[in-house]
């Protein structure tokens, strides 16, 4: 059956083979279970809701993709989405984590109807590489950014920003900070030596030292200051906490918004999601060989279709939009070539939400280093940009995004920067023709919200 199905001698591969690849494609992107959590309880949303909408939402768009496009992609809770729903649209613009998801519902919807069609692929040709690259790079900064904050290591000061003191609270804040730079040592050893779920096994082994020091007594919880017992409570998943979030994205008050202002923040989510989705398929596709002549992927479509799925359901659940992750060319260096690998991924991220409870008991210095790799991962495209005197109005606008992201704390921020950059620098130097028409469209809709916002 599995065979007729997925077509594995067509695509010479076998069960086995499949099945491992699957494995390690959901050991290198479980971290997620931990970090997505811990990211949107900034925005007050209930932890152990986030994990199982994660997980089901997961599971739903793997599904989509294993059955749809019969492609090895694994889908979760976009890294970046979900910063930019909780630290932009919730702490930054005030809005309500309810009109945030209500926002991803409705890209959603759109997606459906753009990947059902072949807009989303015309957007993104739209858009110049040179600004692809740029985004990337920038929201890798606003990652690594927030992973400094969350480790303790970033701390206010009269500079804006500066280095935590160490001595300081150093049974609280200052053990932390240091648990957080042990840990991004190790996470950064076991990636370099290439072994398998070296993000995931990073935070479980500074967890874990985490423990060993409250158990020495050189962590001291202090709960009036927010620092928790390490040791996580066994117990089972409380399913009915779903609730807290499942179908809240339709339960506000829309006059508290705005159309213009809710309008602003669907194109945004559309906008990052776009570079994320299709650059991610497109990356990993390059790596498994899996491009035709002309550069394209088979299978593209139902692909787009499968995202689209999944970051539906997922608002509908209580999650951040859910795309397609990097992490997929794990699986595909150990040999993925067809849905299976989806498959068994899926199935792993459902059976996943069984340990919620040791999930969301990880701390947020456990979590740190993973953002901060993360970070480095999407940083390492900065070396495509072509920065040279001949090309200044291609890469001065990728820069500006790049800057903007993490200095301004906005995702939107950068991209619009590096829009409106681009179309002008273009225009004024008598370029203006290179560059598509939606993307003049795009600048327009940015600087209007400048004005009117």
């Amino acid at each position: 059956m599995l065979e007729r199905v997925f077509k594995l001698s067509a695509h010479k591969t076998n069960v086995k083979t499949e099945v491992m690849a699957g494995v390690t494609t959901f050991m290198t992107m479980a971290y997620i279970l931990a970090v997505n959590p811990s990211i949107l309880s900034a925005a007050g949303m209930d932890p152990t809701a986030v994990l199982l909408a994660t997980a089901i939402a997961s599971f739903i768009g793997t599904v989509c993709m294993a059955m749809l496009a019969n492609l090895p992609f694994v889908l979760s809770a976009g890294m970046g989405l979900n910063a930019y729903l909780a630290y932009t649209v919730v702490l930054g613009y005030g809005y309500s984590w309810q009109v945030a998801l209500l926002a991803v519902f409705v890209e959603g919807l759109i997606f459906i109807a753009m990947s059902l069609t072949n807009i989303r692929e015309a957007i993104f040709n739209a858009i110049p590489l040179s600004l692809k690259r740029g985004v990337s790079v920038g929201i890798g900064l606003f990652i690594a950014f927030i992973g400094l904050q969350n480790a303790g290591l970033a701390v206010d000061s009269s500079t804006l920003v500066t280095i935590t003191s160490f001595t300081e609270n150093f049974h609280t804040s200052g053990v932390c900070a240091l648990l957080a730079l042990v840990g991004l040592f190790i996470t950064a050893v076991l990636y370099a030596k290439r072994v398998s779920g070296s993000i995931l096994l990073g935070i479980l082994a500074t967890w874990m030292i985490g423990m060993l020091c409250q158990a020495a007594g050189v962590y001291v919880p202090d709960p009036a200051a927010g620092y928790y017992t390490l040791f996580p409570e066994m117990g089972f998943t409380d399913f009915s906490r779903l609730g807290l979030t499942f179908g809240e994205c339709f339960n506000f008050d829309f006059s508290t918004v705005g159309i213009f202002n809710f309008i602003v923040i669907i194109l945004s989510f559309l906008f990052v999601d776009i570079f994320d989705t299709l650059g991610t398929l497109i990356g990993v596709a390059t790596k498994a060989d899996m491009l035709d002549k002309e550069g394209r992927l088979p299978g593209i479509k139902p692909a787009l279709l499968s995202d689209a799925i999944a970051t539906t359901a997922g608002a509908v659940l209580g999650t951040s939009t859910v795309t397609t992750f990097v992490e997929s060319a794990s699986g595909v260096a150990a040999g993925g070539r067809t849905g299976l690998t989806a498959m068994v991924s899926a199935l792993l991220f459902l059976a996943s939400m069984f340990f919620a409870p040791i999930f969301t008991a990880i701390p947020s210095f456990a979590t740190a280093p993973a953002l901060l790799m993360v970070g480095f991962l999407m940083v390492s495209t900065v070396n495509k940009i072509h920065f040279d005197e001949n090309n200044l109005e291609e890469s001065i606008p990728a820069y500006l995004t790049i800057l903007a992201m993490p200095l301004f704390y906005s995702i939107s921020e950068g991209i619009a920067l590096g829009v409106i950059s681009y179309v002008l620098l273009h225009a004024a130097t008598g370029k203006g023709k290179k560059v598509a028409p939606l993307m003049y469209v795009l600048a327009v809709l940015f600087v209007l919200k400048y004005m009117f916002l």
